[in-house]
């Protein structure tokens, strides 16, 4: 039996859009969660008793390596309230934790390909990528800028027509300035490398005059390094970004379990915390973000909160 997504009302259209897109794709699985019929993920988990979490080296503060090279970030910690749960629905309440590295390039192959359960890093949940992979709930808004030497004098991205941008391969943010390029005419020299360590290091090195990627990686770079005084983030909004944790398609069982991790926390208002302890306290390797929390989010928030009256 299906139960149908609850009607929300006054949510902006936005925020019900994907609500509902995550409800959906979590209906099916009442019907599966009885005996032994766990989706495949599930059972592979169920029988390594691991979960393997997809991490980024240098995507702060979603996921990033601390100095000891651990991973950590604001997407891990959701990711590890997946697996509790998930351990409710396999009933194992000591699944072990694998972390593997992914890159922006090869994080959708590792899911498509089984190498990963979860990615917990900072990919944009749109309809392209939505074909291939599913997406939790939404758990971050950003959208592409530019981070240009503050001496540069660039504002926009119509300044910097003729000039050698950088993008890290594989990010909606490379086509969204290949689409930019193509709408104004800019004549950009678009370069890539592999992740956005090396992206902003090219910008240092002076091989590159910005940096194209979402503003709240550009901002993470820029209090890593402690370059506040060198480089800045600029330009308007050249894509909208919202991001979700990924896993695979087609096992609504594993949709569900994700939907409950999310609505636990949510309903236990342990996503605001969470939210300030990565993005407005200061991170574990010392830096401080600073970056209070966007209207569509806190929106996004609240409606995952079952406990508030709506």
């Amino acid at each position: 039996m299906h139960h149908a997504p609850r009607r929300l009302s006054g949510r902006p259209l936005l925020t019900e859009a994907l609500l509902l897109a995550a409800c959906l794709l979590a209906t099916p699985a009442l019907a599966q969660t009885s005996g032994e019929g766990l989706s495949p993920t599930l059972a592979n988990i169920k029988n390594t008793h691991t979960v393997r979490l997809g991490y980024r080296e240098s995507s702060p503060p979603f996921s990033f390596l601390d100095h000891s090279n651990r991973p950590i970030g604001y997407s891990l910690e959701l990711c590890e309230a997946v697996v509790e749960e998930i351990g409710v629905e396999v009933d194992d309440a000591n699944l072990k934790i694998e972390y593997v590295k992914v890159t922006s390039d090869d994080r959708i192959p590792a899911v498509t390909g089984n190498k990963i359960d979860l990615e917990c890093g900072s990919t944009t949940a749109n309809a392209e990528r939505a074909k291939l992979v599913a997406f939790s709930p939404l758990m971050f808004v950003a959208g592409t800028k530019l981070m240009v030497p503050k001496a540069s004098g660039v504002s926009a991205v119509t300044d910097l027509k003729g000039k050698t941008v950088v993008v890290t391969k594989g990010t909606t943010n490379e086509q969204a300035m290949h689409n930019v390029d193509k709408k104004s005419a800019l004549g950009l020299n678009i370069v890539t490398s592999p992740d956005h360590e090396q992206s902003y290091q090219m910008l240092v090195d002076g091989k590159a005059d910005a940096f194209a990627t979402d503003d709240i990686l550009l901002y993470g770079l820029i209090a890593r390094h402690k370059t506040q005084d060198k480089y800045k983030v600029t330009g308007e909004y050249l894509s909208y970004d919202p991001y979700g944790i990924m896993f695979r398609k087609g096992e609504p069982q594993l949709a569900a379990v994700v939907e409950r991790a999310f609505r636990k926390l949510g309903s236990n208002h342990d996503l605001l915390p969470l939210y300030n302890k990565w993005f407005i306290a200061r991170l574990p390797t010392g830096e401080k973000m600073g970056v209070s929390i966007s209207p569509q989010l806190e929106e996004a928030f609240n409606v995952l909160d079952d406990t508030a009256t709506k």
